[in-house]
């Protein structure tokens, strides 16, 4: 493997604002960071945290709040405008 080449890989904690989750992982994204990112102190670690909006935490799809579309209503409206003029 060349040296230098590939970007710093560490431990990075993805914080979504409105779920309350905190995700643990590795990424490539530390490079981009800095050392004047913020930081948070997990299982005695400090780690660089990532603020991301939407999570499985939060996302409607996942939490099963998610709403339905009423495509009947649109459908009917279509014909009603474009429908065949007999």
């Amino acid at each position: 493997m060349k040296q230098n080449l590939h970007p710093a890989y560490g431990p990075v904690a993805f914080r979504d604002r409105s779920g309350d989750l905190l995700l643990v992982t590795r990424s490539t994204i530390v490079a981009r960071l800095g050392d004047d990112a913020e930081t948070v102190e997990v299982d005695g670690a400090t780690v660089p945290v990532v603020d991301v909006d939407i999570s499985s935490a939060s996302h409607p799809f996942w939490t099963g709040r998610g709403r339905v579309v009423d495509t009947e209503g649109r459908v009917e409206r279509f014909r009603r405008r474009y429908g065949s003029q007999a």
